[in-house]
């Protein structure tokens, strides 16, 4: 499933629309309906579409891949559109939907669990990516991996403790 946001440029809030789009092996949902095009590739970013007996010019503007944010110009007109695929929205449901900010300020825990290990300590510099440490919850090992560079100042749990939802595990400089 993909979560898709769309603001027309020159509009209110109010405008901005939201679509979930499905695909499965009977096609294209969108809002759990059944929706047909015909899509047509002019060029590398322009498309010709066809939708209910109406044309569409779409041309993208500007694509970015790592915020899934795209600027569209569809028959003159500009839209941004915003994407979340099905990770994304798992991911702020566990409420680890931040992990792209620059600045990093903790590690809280996503999910109630016991921490198996800790591979940080304070004073430690860790880059994006590096395993902090393992949480089991719901008999499954979960590796938290640190959200971007920095300097561990404070662990706040132990080897053996158990955690809740949102529980403060490690602070960072």
């Amino acid at each position: 499933m993909l979560k898709i946001t769309v603001t027309p440029a020159q509009a209110s809030k109010e405008a901005t629309k939201t679509y979930e789009v499905l695909t499965d092996q009977e096609g294209l949902k969108l809002n759990g309906e059944e929706f047909s095009w015909d899509l047509l590739q002019l060029q590398d970013n322009s498309y010709h579409i066809i939708h209910n007996n109406k044309t569409f010019q779409v041309e993208i503007l500007k694509a970015d891949y790592i915020t899934k944010t795209f600027t569209l110009q569809i028959n003159g007109h500009l839209y941004t559109v915003n994407s979340e695929d099905k990770m994304d929205l798992l991911l702020k449901r566990l409420g680890m939907d931040n992990v792209n900010q620059n600045k990093v300020n903790d590690v809280k825990a996503p999910m109630p669990g016991l921490i198996l290990s800790v591979n940080v300590n304070e004073g430690d510099e860790v880059k994006k990516g590096d395993i902090l440490m393992i949480l089991e919850a719901m008999k499954m090992e979960n590796a938290l991996k640190c959200p971007a560079d920095g300097k561990v100042k404070a662990v706040k749990v132990k080897q053996g403790q158990n955690v809740e939802k949102n529980q403060l595990l490690i602070l960072f400089e």
